[in-house]
C-alpha cells in the first residue's frame, strides 16, 4: 500500500502534482518559521547566559550577595569587592562593574585575563569605540585611568553591548554602600544586567512560543488538508472497489507525509539560507552572533519528525467520513450546526485570569507562570473552538439581511459549513489576539515609566547621593552618603553651556523611612531660589524661603506638575547648608552634550553610588526589559501575520478548487461571475471581521486582567500604531482573498460541470 500511495501521489496527473507542490511549499514555510522561532529562543537564552556574570554580588542573584549559593564560575582562593551599576549615555545602557581584589587568586570575570588594578579598566569593543569617538568631558572622564584591554565576546551578550570593568583600590571600594565581597562569578542568569531572570526569560520565551505555535500549526494543518474534498472522492471510490479503512489510512498518510517530509527538508534549507539575514533582525534589541542562532538535537527532531507526524494526523482526520462510510462522500448532507458550548474554553481562559485578579497573584515567579500561561493558552484555544459558532451567527445575520444574490449565496454557504469558513481565517484571529495583548501590556508598562510633568522632565538630570546595600531589603536600614557637596562640583555644573538651573536637595530630619543611624529620607528640603531654576520639582509659595520636595518619586513617576505648589519647609533656607545632601537636580536645555557632561561631572563626584538619570528616563534596566519585550512582540506580530497570510492564501485557493463544480453549475444557470466573486469575498470577510472584533476584545480583556493582577496597572488605550497594524492586517487579508479571484474564471468553465 505504501508503493501504491507513492504512485498515486507522484504519478496522479497534473492535479496531484500541483496539490503536492502547493502543500510542500506551505509546509516548508511553516517549518522554516518554526525553526527560526526555535533558533531565536536558543539565541536569547545564550545571550542571557553570557550576561549572567553581570549579576554577581546583587541581591537578586542566586545565592544573594557574595553568591554563596551561586553556581561557581572561576572561583578564586581570595575574595574580591564587587559593585554593579547601570550607567547611561545618549539613551544607551552601559553596564559597569567596579572591582577590587583582596589578594592573589581573586575570582576573575569571563572575557578578561585578570582583574584590572586601580587606574585600569577593561571595555567591550563597542564601548572602546564609543570612548574613542566621544569627548572625554561627556563620557571618558567617568572612568579614570587607562584601558588595559577589551572584554572578550564570551562575556558579551551582543557585539554591540556596552560593558566596562573598572579597577578600584580595595580600601575605597570596601566603603562603598552597595559593594559586596564575592568569592565566585555568577553563572546563572539573574534579574540584573543585560539579560533577564530565569522567570522573566521563561515568560518571554513561553509567550512567544505559544503565540507562534498556533499560527504555524494552523498553516501546516491547512496545507495538509488542501483539496480534501477531491481526495475524499478518490478514496471513497477505492473503498467501494474493496479497499479497507486501514489501507486508505496508509495511502492518505503516505500522501500527506510525502509533502510534509519534502516541506520539512526545504524548511531546513530556508532556515540555513536566511540565517545570515536573521543576525540583523532585532529580536531583543541586541543583535545575535552566528553561533547564537543554533538548533539543538531536540529542535531538529521536533521539526523533522513532528511536522510529518502532524501532517499525517491532519490528513487522517480530514478523511474521517471516508473511514465511516464511502457513501458519506457522495451523499453530502449539511453538517450539524456548531453549538454554544464552544465558547466554554474561551470563558474558562477568561475566568482563569479573572480568578487571580480577585484572589491575588501567586507569590513565586514559577507559580505566576503556571497561573497565567494556561489562561492565555485557553483563550487562544477557545478562539479557535468558538470561531465556527461565531461564524455561524454572522452567516445567519448576513443571510437574514441579504438584499443581493451574492450576499445570499455567501450567507447560505457560510451557515452550511461555518467550520470550513472559519478555518481559513483562524491564523489571523490568533495573530490579532497576540497583537492586542502585547500592545496593551507594553503600552501600560511604558505609561507607568513615562513622566507626568511635561517635556522638561526628560531634560532634567537627578543624582541621588544615597544608596542601599544589596544585602538590605525593603524596610531594612538604608545607607546615607554625602554630608557635604563640594562647591567645585556645583561650579563646574553651572559652567556647562545649556544648564538652566541647579537645585541641591537636603535631607529632611523630620521625615524618614526605616530605622537606624542612617535612614533613607523619602522627602527632602530645597531652597526656593534654586527651585525656580528646576520647575519640574514644583514651585514655592510666595514669600517662602525653603520647601519640601520628593525627588525620589520624581525619578520614577515624573513628580508633580510644574504648576503645583510644594509645601513650605519648617526651617529657613540658611539652615539647609547644615544638612546632608540627598540629591542634586540639574535642569538643562535638552542637549545630549549638556546632559552627558553634567552626568559625567556628577558621576565622577560620587563614583560608588547609583549613576545619575534623567527624570524621563526612569529605571534603565526596567526600560531595557520593556524594550526587549517590545522587540520580541514586534517580531512575533510580524511573523504571526506572515504565517496567517500564508494560511489564508492556501485555504482560499484550496476552497475555490474544491467548489469549482458548484460554481461552474451556477455560471451555467446564468449567475454572473461578479456575483460569484462577491460571494467568495463575503464568505471570507464576514467571519474575518466578526471574529477579529471578538479576538481584539478578548485580547484587551485578557491584558486588563493580567495588568491588574500581576502588575497592578490600568489598561491604557493603544496608540495609532496598533490601529494601523490591525487595519494593515485586515487590508492585506482582503488583498489575499482578492488575489485568488482570477482563479474563479478559469476553474468555473463549462467543461468543469460536465459529467463523465
Amino acid at each position: 500500500m505504501i508503493r501504491l500511495g507513492l504512485r498515486l501521489t507522484l504519478g496522479g496527473g497534473r492535479e496531484s502534482v500541483v496539490r503536492l507542490v502547493i502543500t510542500t511549499v506551505a509546509v516548508a514555510i511553516g517549518a522554516g518559521l518554526l525553526l527560526v522561532t526555535l533558533a531565536a529562543m536558543n539565541a536569547i537564552s545564550a545571550q542571557n547566559t553570557r550576561s549572567a556574570w553581570l549579576g554577581t554580588g546583587t541581591a537578586a542573584a542566586p545565592g544573594g550577595p557574595g553568591n554563596a549559593g551561586a553556581r561557581a564560575g572561576q572561583p578564586g582562593s581570595a575574595a574580591a569587592w564587587w559593585l554593579s551599576s547601570a550607567d547611561q549615555f545618549d539613551g544607551q545602557i552601559i553596564y559597569r562593574v567596579d572591582v577590587a581584589a583582596t589578594g592573589p587568586g581573586a575570582p576573575v570575570p569571563p572575557g578578561i585575563s585578570h582583574l584590572p588594578g586601580p587606574g585600569q579598566f577593561y571595555a567591550s569593543p563597542a564601548l572602546a569605540r564609543l570612548l574613542a569617538t566621544t569627548p572625554a568631558a561627556e563620557l571618558g572622564d567617568r572612568y579614570p585611568g587607562r584601558q588595559a584591554g577589551t572584554i572578550g565576546t564570551q562575556a558579551l551578550p551582543s557585539p554591540d553591548s556596552l560593558v566596562i570593568v573598572i579597577g578600584r583600590p580595595a580600601a575605597q571600594l570596601a566603603r562603598a554602600p552597595a559593594a559586596t565581597k564575592v568569592t565566585s562569578i555568577q553563572t546563572v542568569p539573574g534579574s540584573f544586567g543585560i539579560g533577564h531572570s530565569p522567570a522573566d526569560l521563561t515568560w518571554i520565551l513561553g509567550i512567544a512560543a505559544v503565540a507562534l505555535l498556533f499560527p504555524v500549526l494552523i498553516l501546516i494543518a491547512t496545507a495538509t488538508r488542501l483539496a480534501a474534498t477531491r481526495r475524499e472522492q478518490r478514496f471513497a471510490a477505492m473503498r467501494l472497489a474493496g479497499a479497507t479503512p486501514a489501507q486508505i489510512s496508509v495511502i492518505s498518510a503516505v500522501e500527506a507525509s510525502c509533502a510534509a517530509v519534502a516541506g520539512a527538508a526545504i524548511g531546513f534549507g530556508l532556515f540555513f539560507l536566511l540565517r545570515p539575514a536573521l543576525l540583523h533582525v532585532s529580536f531583543t534589541g541586541q543583535p545575535f552572533t552566528s553561533a547564537d542562532l543554533s538548533l539543538s538535537l531536540a529542535d531538529i527532531m521536533l521539526v523533522a519528525v513532528g511536522v510529518p507526524a502532524a501532517s499525517a494526523v491532519a490528513a487522517r482526520l480530514a478523511l474521517r467520513r471516508v473511514q465511516i462510510s464511502p457513501l458519506g462522500v457522495s451523499r453530502r448532507v449539511t453538517p450539524p450546526a456548531p453549538r454554544a458550548w464552544r465558547v466554554i474554553p474561551l470563558l474558562a481562559g477568561i475566568g482563569d485570569l479573572a480568578y487571580f485578579t480577585a484572589a491575588g497573584r501567586p507569590g513565586s515567579s514559577n507559580g505566576q507562570i503556571r497561573a497565567y500561561l494556561p489562561g492565555f493558552f485557553l483563550i487562544m484555544l477557545g478562539l479557535i473552538i468558538a470561531g465556527p459558532w461565531l461564524t455561524m451567527a454572522g452567516s445567519r445575520l448576513l443571510a437574514h439581511r441579504a438584499s443581493r444574490p451574492g450576499t445570499l449565496i455567501a450567507g447560505r454557504r457560510l451557515s452550511d459549513n461555518p467550520r470550513v469558513a472559519f478555518r481559513a481565517i483562524s491564523g489571523l484571529i490568533i495573530a490579532l489576539f497576540v497583537t492586542s495583548v502585547s500592545v496593551a501590556v507594553i503600552t501600560a508598562s511604558l505609561d507607568a515609566q513615562r513622566p507626568s510633568s511635561g517635556t522638561t522632565a526628560s531634560d532634567t538630570l537627578v543624582d541621588h547621593f544615597y544608596a542601599v546595600a544589596p544585602a538590605q531589603s525593603a524596610g531594612s536600614v538604608p545607607v546615607a552618603s554625602v554630608p557635604v557637596l563640594p562647591a567645585a562640583v556645583l561650579a563646574r555644573l553651572r559652567a556647562i553651556p545649556g544648564v538652566r538651573g541647579i537645585t541641591v536637595v537636603h535631607t529632611d530630619p523630620l521625615t524618614t523611612f526605616g530605622t537606624g543611624p542612617s535612614p533613607l529620607h523619602l522627602t527632602g528640603l530645597a531652597s526656593c531660589a534654586q527651585l525656580s531654576g528646576t520647575p519640574v520639582l514644583g514651585r514655592c509659595k510666595t514669600g517662602a524661603g525653603a520647601a519640601t520636595v520628593t525627588v525620589n518619586v520624581a525619578v520614577k513617576l515624573g513628580g508633580p506638575s510644574q504648576s503645583s505648589v510644594v509645601r513650605p519647609a519648617t526651617i529657613s533656607a540658611s539652615r539647609l547648608q547644615q544638612l546632608p545632601v540627598q540629591a542634586v537636580v540639574v535642569a538643562t536645555n535638552g542637549s545630549i552634550t549638556t546632559i552627558e557632561r553634567a552626568r559625567t561631572i556628577l558621576q565622577a563626584a560620587s563614583p560608588y553610588l547609583a549613576p545619575p538619570v534623567t527624570i524621563g528616563a526612569g529605571n534603565p534596566v526596567s526600560l531595557q526589559t520593556i524594550a526587549d519585550l517590545q522587540h520580541m512582540t514586534d517580531v512575533v506580530i510580524t511573523v504571526s501575520l506572515v504565517i496567517a497570510g500564508c494560511s489564508l492564501a492556501v485555504s482560499v485557493a484550496g476552497g475555490l478548487t474544491e467548489r469549482k463544480r458548484p460554481f461552474s453549475l451556477l455560471r451555467l444557470t446564468g449567475v454572473p461571475l461578479s456575483v460569484l466573486r462577491r460571494a467568495v469575498v463575503l464568505e471570507s470577510a464576514v467571519p474575518l471581521v466578526m471574529t477579529a472584533v471578538v479576538s481584539a476584545g478578548g485580547g484587551f480583556l485578557a491584558a486588563w486582567l493580567f495588568l491588574r493582577s500581576e502588575l497592578n496597572l490600568s489598561l491604557r488605550p493603544p496608540g495609532a500604531e496598533y490601529y494601523a497594524t490591525t487595519a494593515a492586517g485586515l487590508v492585506v487579508s482582503l488583498a489575499v482573498i482578492a488575489a485568488t479571484l482570477p482563479l474563479l474564471s478559469r476553474i468555473t468553465g463549462p467543461e468543469t460541470a460536465r459529467n463523465e
